[in-house]
């Protein structure tokens, strides 16, 4: 899927890079149909627990201790099916951020692969902050381009859209925008 950026500045201080490759829902049926999914997806998740549930009700408090026999749930043919639902909760989507507050640091952000989960975000104060950079590397016999924070201290760098890696002419509107909000001479 085409990755695109979304930029946000909230205040002349802060700006916020969002690069994502779900698609763009601009139309109201489409956003509703999304919507849909999502609520007819949980209903479904929660029929199947509650007949998993019912169906082991019976196994609690076994002769070893434990609560609930897991290998005998999972291994049934309604566990290997709810496990295919868990599947399908995958959000088909990463979603990767970068958020600039002058003065403080720069928090980056990478959504999980599902619903149920939440996103995985590190925080770099500016004092840590060496420097960024647009770094490439191979990756078979391709060059990709990546974002980089040099942070001090540490033997590596902090790749910022890790899982996407977005096009070049993207990295250097996410650099530019962040220097000049890191480093900009206040006003």
């Amino acid at each position: 899927m085409p990755v695109h950026l979304v930029l946000r500045r909230p205040s002349p201080t802060t700006v916020s890079f969002t690069v994502s490759n779900a698609s763009k829902h601009t139309s109201t049926p489409a956003r509703v149909l999304f919507y849909l999914q999502i609520l007819l997806r949980a209903l479904v998740f929660l029929c199947i627990v509650f007949c998993d549930i019912a169906k082991v009700r019976h196994s609690f408090f076994h002769e070893d201790g434990s609560l609930v026999r897991w290998t005998a749930v999972w291994s049934s043919p309604l566990g290997s099916f709810v496990c295919r639902i868990v599947d399908a909760y995958r959000k088909g989507y990463t979603e990767e951020s970068l958020l600039v507050i002058r003065g403080l640091g720069i928090q980056t952000s990478t959504s999980s692969a599902t619903y149920l989960s939440k996103a995985a975000t590190r925080f770099i104060p500016t004092t840590q902050i060496q420097d960024i950079v647009i770094h490439e590397a191979f990756k078979g016999f391709e060059v990709r381009f990546y974002l980089a924070v040099i942070v001090e201290g540490e033997p590596d760098v902090v790749v910022v859209f890790p899982k996407l890696l977005p096009r070049r002419a993207i990295l250097e509107e996410v650099w530019r925008g962040s220097r000049r909000c890191l480093y900009e001479a206040k006003s």
